[in-house]
């Protein structure tokens, strides 16, 4: 029995994105993008109709600014009150799970996909997909870059332009890039 790239893709096992049925998804997610990043906020909403149908899960009062892109969007999962500033772009070929109150800053980016390592390996679109989970109550600031499989803990500060390519625990302020912990003042 074959077993289709997308199931792959959920088990967290080597994949090819370069498969139909993944481009199809692909496409439905630009297209309620295109509907979030295009329609007027009076008339959009916190998240358009399409975009909200598409994703995960998204609690109360949660609230995406345009423009946004995600690749999938059914990985995602927006707790109550998150918010995402404008720019912000998740890659959720894994889960995406951000917790209540968390607010991401302008042009943050969630990189679920890690790419082979080998060149061939890289040109058959080869990838696994490792999720990013982020506690409650977090702040992210602009342009931070949260790498695939990473868990922030609950209350964390990510500093502006870090780059965080490991767990980072809970009421933490990570900085830098590499990001590392520094004291809070």
């Amino acid at each position: 029995m074959t077993t289709s790239e997308r199931i792959k893709m959920a088990a967290g096992e080597w994949y090819t994105c370069i498969d139909n049925e993944l481009e199809a998804l692909r496409i439905a997610a630009r297209d309620a993008v295109f509907e979030h990043n295009s329609l007027p906020p009076r008339q959009r909403g916190d998240i358009a109709p399409a975009l909200q149908a598409l994703l995960g899960g998204a609690g109360e009062g949660a609230r995406i600014e345009a423009p946004f892109h995600c690749a999938y969007g059914f990985n995602l999962f927006l707790g109550e009150g998150v918010f995402l500033n404008v720019g912000c772009t998740i890659l959720d070929t894994a889960p995406v799970r951000i917790g209540k109150g968390t607010m991401l800053g302008p042009n943050v980016q969630i990189y679920c996909a890690e790419h082979h390592r080998e060149a061939a390996g890289r040109l058959a679109g080869l990838e696994v997909a490792r999720p990013v989970t982020i506690g409650d109550n977090v702040w992210i600031g602009g342009s931070a870059v949260i790498l695939a499989g990473v868990s922030i803990g609950e209350g964390t500060i990510v500093g502006a332009g870090a780059v965080v390519t490991r767990d980072v625990p809970a009421n933490a302020t990570v900085v830098g890039n590499p990001a590392r912990a520094i004291t809070r003042g």
